[in-house]
Formats: C-alpha cells, structure tokens, sequence
C-alpha cells in the first residue's frame, strides 16, 4: 500500500502544481511513502486520482468557520488539575472573561473542556463534567464565538450542546463512547477526531508503533470512517494526529515532520502541541507557562503543510506570529 505526502509550496504557482485543499498552498511533487519501500520523490502527476481528489479539494466550512486560511482554537480549561492552567479558569465569570480576552486577542473558536486528558490524568464523573462545563458555555455563548466542547462522553456533549456548543472535540475519536456521535449526529454538530491510544490514564506508558506516521495515520483514518458510518459526513470532521496522546517526543516529530500526509483524509486539519511535554524537553523550558515560543513555532511549522486550526493557550501570542507569517508569506499585510 502507498501513501502520498504532498510536498506543500507558497508563492507564485507553476502550471504544473495542483492548489492544496483549494487554497492558497500547492504543490507539484509528492513523497510516496510505504511500510515495505523507501520513500520516493515523484510529480504529482502521477498521483492516483482518489488521492488527488482527497488533497486538493477545498474543505467546507466548520461551525460557520471558512478552512481556506489558518484559525486560531483559544483553549478553556475549566478544571482544577490541567497541566498548564488548572483552576485558573473555574467559575464562569473567571471562564467569560478569559473567553472575552481569548476572542479580543485573536481566537476564532473557543474549546471548553471539564476533565484533564494530561498523561496519567484521573476520569471525572459525568455529572461533575457537564456542571464544569454547561454554565460556562452559557456564558460564553453570547460573545458569538463557535464554542467547541472538549469531551469523551455522550451525556457531556448533549448538555454542552443545548447549552451552545457547535462543535464536538473528542481526544478518543469516539471510540470511548460511541454514543457521542449519535449526539454530533442529531444536532448536526461538527467535530474533532483526533489519534490516541488507550485512555490519558495509562496512554503515557511505553507507547510503542511499527511505524509512527503510518501507523497514526490509519488508525486516525479509522476512526473518521467511524464517525462518517455513524452519520457525520466527512465534510463536517476535523482530524486531529493527537501530538502529545500516546506517543514519546520521537513519535511526535516522525508525525509533524510529514504532517500534511494527513491531508490525504479529504478533511481539514487541527493541530494542538500547545505547551505539551515535547515543546518544553526540546526547548528547554520545565515550566508549561514558559513554552509559547516553542508552541508558536511549531504551529506555523504546522500551518507551513497546510494546516487549517491551531489549538492555543497563548492566542495573542499566536495570532501575532500568524499575521506576520501570513504577511511574508504573502509579501502584503493582509
């Protein structure tokens, strides 16, 4: 079996490159890529047609968000024990008017999550998630930003919806409770399926793959054609490599340094490395508060291969980083 990497450009496009999930980026090679061969630089010309169509067509809009320029995801922890700001956040008056500061700064999307998926992280009961998260995302509802609900489980994604939530993120691309999908489903809500192994209890413990990126990436093309069998078109899915989920640093760059293989799914990306363990080993900073560089850094690495969301603590931060990366890119302000 072969797989094809679009080797992904900016700039001025040759008559020969194709566009990128219809935006701005192309690129007229690829890297094909197998479990048995050497990797092979070849034109895109000879890519086969259901792989070109996968990669080139544009991606639909998600929660009334376009896909054909980078978004920002402000992340909104409303827990006491996340590794980077639990307990900051708690009470809805501190979560709204940290949500108003994210959506001031920059962010385009609020992910309000109410049980830590930190490696080694304990479950939270069902009711004590939905009372985290459902009066917060009451509160936050008014700013008119699409709020996104972090969770694994059904009964927390149906609670979180009535109260406005538009998009469902599940870490365990609904594979712990099936049942969230029929939730995503019945409310026609979009979501996230992201890549990981086990559960953030024991995910952490020698994480072992034959081959990180391939390996990922079937498992993650699963669990897209499970949602899509569940009733959620494709059209409505983000796919997440879940960075960080289940896999050693190593694993993590074998992932990002061939990211936009992922592209081959036929939907938009999200990326979140912000502050994870990687970004402060590599970077040399222990503290999870003192990795925005590095955050930074390798989210426009990210956006470099086509990525369309980034999911950030530090969104003024990013946004700042993104419009100049956007303007050099681009050689104009935007």
């Amino acid at each position: 079996m072969f797989y094809y990497r679009p080797l992904v450009q900016s700039g001025p496009k040759p008559a020969d490159a194709l566009p990128l999930t219809g935006g701005p980026l192309w690129f007229n090679q690829v890297e094909r890529l197998s479990r048995t061969e050497a990797p092979q630089i070849l034109p895109a010309s000879e890519l086969p047609e259901d792989w070109q169509r996968r990669l080139c067509r544009p991606r639909p809009a998600l929660a009334g968000l376009s896909m054909d320029r980078p978004r920002i995801m402000g992340i909104l922890n409303v827990t006491p024990d996340s590794f980077s700001d639990g307990g900051s956040f708690n009470a809805p008056e501190s979560a709204l008017a940290h949500a108003k500061t994210m959506a001031e700064a920059g962010a385009e999307m609020i992910d309000v999550g109410g049980e830590s998926t930190r490696p080694g992280a304990a479950e939270v009961p069902i009711a004590q998630e939905i009372e985290r998260t459902a009066p917060v995302i009451r509160a936050i509802a008014p700013l008119g930003l699409p709020i996104s609900i972090d969770t694994r489980k059904s009964a927390v994604g149906r609670a979180a919806a009535e109260a406005g939530a538009g998009l469902i993120n599940d870490v365990s691309g609904f594979a712990y409770d099936p049942a969230l999908a029929d939730v995503a489903s019945t409310f026609a809500l979009p979501v996230c399926v992201m890549h990981m192994r086990k559960a953030p209890e024991d995910m952490h413990l020698d994480p072992h793959y034959d081959n990180a990126l391939l390996d990922v990436y079937d498992e993650l093309e699963e669990r897209v054609a499970a949602a899509e069998a569940a009733g959620i078109p494709r059209a409505r899915i983000l796919a997440d490599p879940g960075i960080g989920f289940a896999k050693t640093a190593q694993h993590n760059l074998e992932i990002l340094n061939r990211l936009s293989l992922f592209h081959g799914m036929g939907c938009p990306l999200l990326l979140g490395v912000s502050r994870k363990r990687f970004i402060g080993s590599i970077g040399q900073a222990p503290e999870a508060r003192d990795r925005a560089p590095g955050s930074i850094a390798v989210a426009l690495a990210g956006i470099a291969q086509g990525v369309q969301m980034v999911r950030v603590h530090d969104v003024a931060e990013t946004a700042q980083a993104l419009r100049l990366w956007l303007a050099v890119r681009d050689g104009r302000e935007a």
